[in-house]
C-alpha cells in the first residue's frame, strides 16, 4: 500500500471510560505513540501507530493520515502500514481523534528512508576539451551536438552556446547584473535558466538564445540546477528537495526528497537527466550523485577526486559543477567552476 493512499482510520469502539473537562481547551489529551519510538524507516520496515489515552477518554474513533491527504474509513482496530513504493523523506503522520462529540489532530514526524547503501564508482577520462576558464559554470547541456552553458556571478552571469571540441563561444546573451543566473534545462525548443535567489527563471528560445519570457518559483526556496525527462522538468533548490515542474506552466507541483539508507541530503547543485536517471552535483563535493526520480533515493555516488587536480591552478579555481549528457551517443561530460577543461568521462566500478 501506498502512502500516497491516505492511512486507515482505526475505529477504537468505547475503550476507556471516562470522559473529559469542559475547560481544557488547548490542552492535547491524547498523543501519537510509534512503536519502540522509532522515527526512521528503511524501505521494506513496517510503520505501527496508536493512541495514547492518559486521561481514559472514551474515544469514538481514530483517523489515520500522511501530510495532507484525506482519511480513508476502516474497520481495522491496530494500524499497521509497509513502506514498499512510498516517497522517500521526512513526513508528517496524523491522527484526528473523536471523543464526546469532539476531535483532537496529534502529529509525529516520521522519516523513510532507502533501504541501500549507496553504490560507489569512479571514473575513467576518456577525453579532454578545452572550457573557458572565465566561465563561473552553473548549468550545461547538449542539444544534438551542441553545447549550451549557463554562467554565475552577478554582473557576469550569462547563457552561452558553444563549440565543444575548441570551447570557443559561439554566441553569449548577458543576463541583467542583478540576477545570479544558475542552471538550465531544454524542452520543447526553448532553454530554461534559473536564478539563484532571483525567485524568476528565463525563457529563450533555442535557435536564436532570443528571452522569450519569465516564470517564478515562489514554493522553492531558490532556483541552483535544472534538468527533464522530456515530460517533467526537475529543479534543486539547495534544500533535500527536487521539485517537479509541469513543462507547459513551468509550475511547481511537487516533489522528491533525497535520501540515503541513513539520512535526508541537500545541496545538489547542477542536474542532468541521465538515461532515467537524476545525476546532480553536491555543492562544495567532488563528486555525482545518481538519484532515482521516482521516489529520492540516492543510489550511487561517482567519486570524482582527482579531476580538479588535471586543471590547470590559479586563484580562481573553483568547485566541480557542470555535468553533461549526450544520449545518443552515451557520451558523460564535466567541468567545473573557472576550469579550463572538460572532461569526458566513463563511469567505472
Amino acid at each position: 500500500m501506498k502512502f500516497y493512499k491516505p492511512f486507515a482510520i482505526i475505529f477504537l469502539s468505547t475503550l476507556t471510560i471516562g470522559c473529559g473537562s469542559n475547560s481544557e481547551k488547548k490542552k492535547k489529551h491524547f498523543e501519537l505513540k510509534i512503536t519502540e519510538n522509532k522515527t526512521k524507516f528503511p524501505l521494506g520496515s513496517t510503520v505501527n501507530a496508536s493512541i495514547e489515552n492518559k486521561e481514559q477518554l472514551t474515544i469514538e474513533s481514530v483517523s489515520y493520515y500522511l501530510d495532507k491527504n484525506d482519511p480513508i474509513s476502516s474497520k481495522e482496530l491496530t494500524y499497521s502500514e509497509k513502506i514498499d513504493t512510498e516517497m522517500l523523506g521526512t513526513h508528517t503522520l496524523n491522527a484526528i481523534v473523536h471523543f464526546d462529540g469532539k476531535k483532537e489532530i496529534v502529529s509525529k514526524k516520521i522519516t523513510f528512508l532507502n533501504n541501500k547503501a549507496p553504490k560507489l564508482y569512479s571514473y575513467k577520462i576518456i577525453a579532454t576539451y578545452p572550457h573557458d576558464q572565465n566561465a563561473f559554470t552553473q548549468g550545461l547541456e547538449f542539444h544534438g551536438d551542441t553545447l549550451y552553458e549557463s554562467t554565475g556571478q552577478n554582473g557576469q552571469s550569462s547563457l552561452r552556446k558553444v563549440a565543444l571540441k575548441t570551447g570557443k563561444v559561439l554566441k553569449k546573451i548577458a543576463v541583467d547584473d542583478q540576477f545570479f543566473a544558475e542552471g538550465i534545462t531544454i524542452i520543447n525548443n526553448q532553454i530554461l535558466q534559473l536564478t539563484w535567489q532571483g525567485n524568476k527563471g528565463f525563457v529563450y528560445d533555442l535557435a536564436s538564445l532570443k528571452q522569450t519570457g519569465t516564470f517564478d518559483y515562489s514554493k522553492s526556496i531558490e532556483g541552483w540546477g535544472l534538468c527533464n525527462d522530456g515530460t517533467k522538468i526537475y529543479k534543486s533548490d539547495g534544500t533535500e528537495k527536487i521539485w517537479r515542474l509541469n513543462a507547459k506552466t513551468l509550475a511547481e507541483e511537487d516533489y522528491i526528497q533525497i535520501t540515503t539508507n541513513k539520512s535526508v541530503k541537500t545541496r545538489f547543485n547542477e542536474l542532468e537527466w541521465v538515461d532515467g536517471k537524476i545525476y546532480a552535483n553536491t555543492w562544495q563535493k567532488d563528486g555525482i550523485a545518481i538519484i532515482n526520480p521516482k521516489n529520492g533515493a540516492l543510489e550511487a555516488v561517482i567519486n570524482l577526486s582527482g579531476l580538479r587536480e588535471k586543471v590547470t591552478p590559479h586563484e580562481q579555481l573553483n568547485v566541480l559543477n557542470g555535468i553533461a549528457y549526450k544520449p545518443d551517443t552515451k557520451q558523460l561530460f564535466v567541468t567545473g567552476k573557472y576550469w579550463d577543461k572538460l572532461f569526458e568521462i566513463e563511469v567505472v566500478e
